[in-house]
């Protein structure tokens, strides 16, 4: 059966005495195309000789009458920012009602009232629906590392006669009925490269090269008949699929031949997947008014129509940033990330700010809260990080990071390295470290301590994270800057530390270290100040495995760094051991 067929069948239900005529201007197909299609189904049986629905139709409707829903919502929404930092997106306002809420209230006003909704990110914040909708909630406790197939799979065993809807769709018309035939999927009138085509019949195949054909929208609709096949390929998945970039249920189903008819679009509908299209929407929309969009409406002096090209930046280890654009000019702003309230202290970090301004090191901060740690900077255009192995990088980065020590500037605090790891520790709650050596490696740590009182050293207002990634380099006027960003741990403190961490945030090899030494010191470091940066790998490394400890209690998980820093404890323990007798200057007790 075709497109044009399942659609004569499911309007003569609906219309019962209706003739060829009307149903040509009804569904818009010529009266020769219904005529010849109408014949075809009475030769198949499914109408009588007064193309009327025969019994076996009648049951094959009924059989395939819509029972439930399964509405994904998992997802976090990363192009949302920052919208989706206090609400997942399903939960955004539009003509004063969310977008999932629109959703539910359509399929009820069907009769279809067995709802599953499958979340994930602030699982939390959907559970108000059970009691006003009694719909039921699957959770999907890996929406950050899956696709939504993931999410399609464990709702699977509730898919038969069902729709399936994404959940950020706003529609101002009911894309639902009381009666469905075949399995279908909805697409706009509009058209655009994707990766479906319909063929002849009106059915969507997958193409491995983009295609213009109608523009895919997400809601969908599987049969009975086609509910068991899905369930089939279901069982036998392969599981490595729901890691693989860019698999969505609807590429799974539609590559497996499911036959999904596809339906065109009756009214408005449209995904909203960004802070643009939201505004472009609903304008008025009470999700637009969130602290963070009054903080860059009130500190640049812009309206919400001023604000555009957002875009999430990379994510650090501590925050998460995005890129926009206000009246033509591009700025930064930073979201202090999960536990960082813990970590660093803002009035701290709003005082270096304020000590390095005059020196234009960093680049320029356009707004600072120090009760929660927002921050908005003007971007560096054509900016980008140093290269860790790129010598003339090093180079770059050395003579900025020893012109600002030769500085001497001062803070009222400091950054002490042994107060931090026990800080740390603390932050466990008694929990044991996941190194089951982790007793004897701090003991070594503290041993280093007593080296490093010994060692001369240089107290001045330190970086502490004077990482790669934190030294931007660009092009200005013909002439090549760079920038030192990120102050928030800066501190007062021994300044070879910030070699140490750049050596182990770059996970050097000694070769590496050396070198890097060498830049700095221009050749000229002493071997008692040599050995001293080693001991502050050591320490370091540990400081910061305790760091990623803390943090993975949080559920965030650096992998090889953080096994990379308690090696670094480990190892530079050792090669101090085996060196520090060849130091002149120094005796270790």
């Amino acid at each position: 059966m075709n497109k044009i067929e399942n659609d004569i069948i499911k309007t003569i239900y609906k219309e019962k005495n209706i003739n060829q005529r009307y149903l040509s201007k009804l569904l818009g197909y010529s009266l020769g195309i219904i005529n010849k299609s109408m014949k075809k189904l009475k030769d198949d049986g499914y109408l009588d000789d007064a193309y009327q629905l025969t019994n076996y139709t009648l049951d094959l409707v009924d059989k395939n009458k819509p029972k439930n829903a399964v509405i994904l919502a998992a997802g976090m929404g990363l192009r949302l920012t920052p919208i989706n930092q206090d609400l997942p997106k399903a939960l955004i306002y539009i003509k004063n009602q969310t977008l999932i809420e629109n959703i539910i209230v359509n399929l009820k006003e069907q009769n279809i009232n067995e709802i599953y909704i499958v979340v994930g990110y602030m699982k939390e914040k959907f559970d108000y629906l059970v009691d006003l909708y009694d719909v039921k909630l699957i959770v999907n406790d890996c929406y950050s590392s899956m696709n939504n197939l993931y999410s399609l799979y464990l709702a699977r065993k509730y898919i038969s006669n069902t729709y399936i809807i994404p959940c950020d769709l706003y529609v101002d018309y009911n894309p639902f009925n009381q009666l469905e035939f075949n399995s279908w999927y909805l697409v706009d009138n509009e058209k655009e490269e994707s990766n479906y085509k319909k063929n002849k019949d009106g059915i969507i195949k997958y193409k491995t090269k983009k295609v213009l054909d109608y523009k895919p929208l997400g809601i969908a609709y599987i049969n009975y008949i086609d509910s068991i096949n899905v369930k089939k390929l279901f069982k036998n998945i392969d599981n490595g699929i729901f890691y693989k970039e860019n698999s969505y249920w609807e590429d799974y189903i539609i590559k497996n031949d499911i036959p999904l008819f596809y339906e065109k679009n009756k009214g408005y509908v449209k995904e909203i997947n960004t802070f643009e299209e939201l505004r472009d929407v609903d304008a008025s929309s009470k999700s637009l008014s969130t602290e963070i969009i009054d903080i860059i409406t009130n500190s640049l002096n812009v309206t919400i129509q001023d604000i555009g090209n957002i875009r999430l930046s990379k994510k650090g280890m501590t925050n998460k940033s995005f890129i926009f654009e206000a009246k033509n000019k591009k700025y930064m702003m930073r979201i202090p990330g999960e536990g960082t309230d813990q970590l660093i202290n803002r009035k701290e970090e709003g005082d270096v700010y304020h000590v390095i301004s005059p020196y234009h090191l960093s680049d320029e901060v356009i707004y600072f809260n120090k009760n929660n740690g927002y921050k908005i900077t003007r971007f560096i255009e054509n900016s980008r990080v140093c290269d860790m192995y790129d010598v003339n990088d090093l180079n770059l980065a050395m003579d900025l990071l020893r012109e600002f020590h030769h500085m001497n500037l001062k803070v009222e605090h400091s950054f002490d390295i042994f107060e931090k790891i026990e800080f740390y520790e603390s932050l466990r709650n008694g929990k044991q470290s996941l190194y089951n050596d982790y007793g004897q490696t701090k003991k070594k740590i503290y041993q280093l301590k007593n080296i490093i009182e010994k060692c001369p050293k240089h107290i001045s207002l330190t970086h502490i994270d004077a990482v790669p990634d934190n030294f931007l380099i660009y092009e200005d006027k013909g002439k090549t800057k760079i920038k030192l960003i990120d102050w928030e741990y800066a501190s007062m403190q021994d300044t070879d530390v910030d070699l140490a961490m750049f050596c182990i945030y770059s996970m050097y090899e000694r070769k590496d270290v050396d070198q890097l030494i060498e830049i700095y010191y221009q050749g000229k470091c002493p071997k008692i100040i040599r050995l001293k940066i080693y001991c502050y790998i050591a320490i370091c490394g540990f400081l910061w495995s305790n760091w990623c400890e803390y943090k993975y209690l949080l559920g965030i998980e650096f992998g090889e760094y953080s096994l990379a820093q308690y090696r670094y404890a480990k190892d530079y323990y050792k090669i101090v051991m085996n060196e520090f007798n060849d130091v002149e200057g120094i005796d270790y007790v």
